[in-house]
């Protein structure tokens, strides 16, 4: 693979996280905020939104982890590495945080249940179903190219022996 194509995806991973990380440092802490004023006017469901938060937070460092992996494995792919045991381990990691992130949500969902009958919005369960599901086709393919991988490095040490 030329440089200037992994250039691309390094970037490209660069961006996926930027929103994330604006999300995290601008949005939750207003929402927050908004949750903490309903807390003093009486109501019981800014609890709910603050588990909701704090989903959202704890899931944002699997999903930084994950970029990191996925940045070092377009790395380990400039190296001319990309058939190698590292190659393999950076994509476990990356399918065991797709798997987090899902188990997360998977918590909050009651959560997202609870506000959504509060506000008679049944569109927040579908919304928190995408969130549970977006990451586990992620781990999935992670998972498919890890097999994958291991069968090429395999197939490649047998041919090496072979004369």
């Amino acid at each position: 693979m030329k440089r200037s194509s992994t250039l691309f995806l390094k970037v490209a991973v660069i961006f996926i996280g930027i929103p994330v990380l604006a999300m995290c440092l601008f949005l939750l802490p207003q929402i927050a905020n908004e949750a903490s004023e309903a807390v003093e006017r009486g109501s019981d469901l800014a609890y709910v939104v603050y588990g909701i938060l704090l989903v959202m937070y704890v899931s944002a460092v699997p999903f930084y982890f994950a970029l990191y992996q996925s940045f070092a494995l377009l790395t380990y792919i400039d190296k001319n590495q990309a058939f190698s045991h590292i190659s393999v381990k950076a994509l476990k990691k990356i399918k065991y945080c797709a798997l987090t992130i899902s188990g997360l949500y998977v918590v909050a969902l009651p959560f997202v249940y609870i506000l959504a009958e509060v506000d008679d919005a049944p569109g927040l369960i579908l919304i928190g179903m995408v969130l549970i599901f977006a990451p586990v086709v992620i781990a999935v393919f992670a998972a498919v190219l890890q097999r994958l991988l291991q069968e090429a490095i395999n197939i490649k040490s047998e041919n090496e022996l072979t004369v």
